[in-house]
């Protein structure tokens, strides 16, 4: 395949993969997950609603979760240490 048909192939898929779905759910992949996957950062999730969940990886070899970056920069959403859910427990209990 050359470099402008899989250019295309990849635009075309994403655009049947994702144009026209609606995101139900946000969350941050959990701890058991990431450490399932290999990876010492957990990504913020997205699920669509046809049931595909997708998720920032660091590179195309899914070695780590990586950061989700908006064009508007208070919307930006990092990763954050396997271990997370701890953390947020102490925050709950402290309020």
């Amino acid at each position: 395949m050359d470099y402008k048909n899989r250019y295309a192939h990849w635009w075309e898929k994403a655009e049947k993969d994702f144009v026209g779905k609606k995101i139900i759910k946000v969350s941050y992949m959990s701890s058991k997950d990431c450490e399932e996957m290999g990876w010492d950062s957990s990504p913020i999730c997205l699920l669509l609603d046809d049931g595909t969940w997708i998720y920032p990886s660091r590179d195309d070899e899914g070695n780590d979760g990586g950061a989700l970056f908006a064009s508007n920069d208070d919307k930006d959403c990092p990763v954050l240490s396997v271990g997370w859910e701890n953390e947020f427990e102490k925050i709950e209990e402290a309020k």
